[in-house]
């Protein structure tokens, strides 16, 4: 069995393994005609069930074959220009090339003395996303596992810097199409039920700045504590991006921790037209970066960065077998001492690799296509009658709705939508998300393929249309 093991002893047979599934994905991109078979949980599942693990192929091909059979074939493809699901975007080749170098090396980066140049590139990376968004010369930050993570830590160092005790009386003010992630993590740090106080949305679903005015007043007179303000810079369901500057006068105004969630946003740090749209994010306190999302980087690749460095010792503990006290007195470096997680991936290779091959332009020219297109489509849907666009997209996401001429009824064009994306998905043709806007069901494409054209968004909203009206006319066949 030691000759599975990747030392100087295997060299070749690494090469030749690593080689042969490079192959074999190559095949399959170049021979995907579409973003998903349409396979089933019922057809999928006993194919897996029935492989005996206790019983090993012992053959890199078999095994490859058996992976064809379980994975490969019915694996959901973001690089296809008819996925236009969910914030899964195409990847780029260097950060591939990178991810093959990390794992195969497998640095972890809690410690200089298993990381090196790992720690030091990082950190590198951490700088320079800093200067991007111009935090001022004491940011610092660290590379977590995604946008959940990263608002985690944020919210904890939050609640650290707020100085109270009584957990009962501390606060955090998100828009009402935050993420998720924000009342989860004031429930993992111990937050009250009501700790997450919901701030209306306007048309354009940017949070209203004179409702969070009015909220922080009233936590001011009730003797609550706003321990932070998380404004989202590109919100998952709309991309729509939160008045940065207002919000950063109203924390500044009462003292208030400013955390930006620009996990699908922050592609706007590299975009040649589009950057000002980020103006504000300069003045926050912490900030998620997802470039797992608009920076085209394989999952996963996320940072969290923080304006001034000390508030990260809220995240730090010391464990002699680990990082004693003493290494902050020898000045080594490691990265542990900022970080939720211990052992951790060298994630940030990928983006290394990406910059120093392509450039932040390179990147910011993928990320604004994206947006150009998005553009394209919402004036589609805005000139096509058989749909409804909630809101003119600020980034690359377009939320809309089939609505039949000769239905009125709200909830069977509920069903109808409902019936369109679960039977687009099972065709495989195109891939779409949904969600809910005013209690009524709509489609979302999250735009994120430079490949994907305005006439793939013309086809798919066709294709929607035929699955909605099928479903419509058997409805009616039905009823009758």
């Amino acid at each position: 069995m030691r000759s599975h093991l990747l030392n100087d002893l295997t060299a070749e047979h690494y090469r030749r393994s690593v080689t042969e599934g490079v192959e074999r994905v190559a095949a399959k991109l170049a021979t995907t005609d579409r973003p998903f078979t349409g396979v089933t949980v019922d057809a999928l599942a006993p194919r897996i069930e029935r492989i005996d693990l206790d019983r090993p192929l012992g053959d890199t091909s078999a095994v490859l074959d058996e992976l064809e059979e379980v994975y490969l074939r019915d694996a959901v493809y973001f690089h296809h220009p008819r996925y236009l699901a969910h914030l899964n975007c195409p990847v780029v080749i260097p950060a591939v090339l990178g991810e093959a170098v990390l794992s195969a090396v497998n640095s972890s980066l809690d410690t200089w003395d298993q990381s090196a140049g790992g720690t030091l590139i990082e950190r590198r990376l951490i700088d320079w996303t800093a200067e991007r968004i111009g935090l001022g010369a004491n940011a610092d930050g660290v590379f977590t596992s995604g946008g959940s993570q990263s608002n985690l830590q944020a919210l904890l160092l939050a609640r650290e810097e707020a100085k109270t005790d009584d957990l009962g009386r501390l606060r955090v003010l998100a828009s009402e199409v935050s993420h998720f992630s924000v009342k989860k993590s004031a429930k993992l740090l111990g937050l009250g039920p009501d700790a997450v106080i919901t701030v209306p949305v306007d048309h354009d679903k940017r949070m209203q700045t004179v409702a969070l005015a009015r909220e922080l007043e009233r936590c001011a007179r009730d003797g609550l504590v706003p321990m932070a303000v998380v404004a989202t810079a590109g919100t998952t369901d709309f991309g729509s991006l939160d008045p940065l500057p207002e919000i950063a006068e109203l924390c500044a105004q009462y003292g208030t921790w400013l955390h930006v969630d620009a996990a699908y946003g922050c592609g706007l740090l590299v975009s040649p037209t589009r950057r000002h749209l980020l103006a504000g994010i300069e003045r926050a306190d912490s900030v998620t970066v997802d470039y797992h999302k608009s920076f085209f980087q394989p999952v996963s690749s996320s940072a969290v960065l923080v304006r001034d460095a000390a508030t990260l010792r809220h995240a730090t503990y010391h464990a002699e077998y680990l990082n004693p006290r003493r290494m902050v007195q020898e000045r080594i470096p490691n990265q542990v001492d900022k970080s939720l997680q211990t052992t951790r991936r060298f994630d940030a290779l990928k983006l290394w690799m990406t910059l120093r091959v392509m450039g932040a332009d390179g990147i910011g020219q993928l990320f604004d296509e994206v947006c150009d297109l998005a553009e394209q489509g919402w004036r589609l849907l805005a000139a096509d009658p058989r749909y409804d666009v909630v809101v003119e997209p600020s980034l690359s996401t377009l939320v809309f709705r089939y609505i039949p001429a000769a239905v009125t009824d709200p909830a069977e064009i509920d069903r109808a939508n409902l019936y369109a994306r679960k039977a687009l998905f099972a065709s495989g043709d195109a891939v779409v998300a949904g969600t809910k806007v005013a209690g009524r069901h709509y489609l979302k494409f999250t735009l994120l393929n430079p490949e994907t054209t305005a006439a793939d968004i013309a086809a798919v909203l066709d294709l929607i249309a035929g699955h909605a009206e099928q479903y419509l006319g058997d409805s009616l066949d039905r009823a009758c």
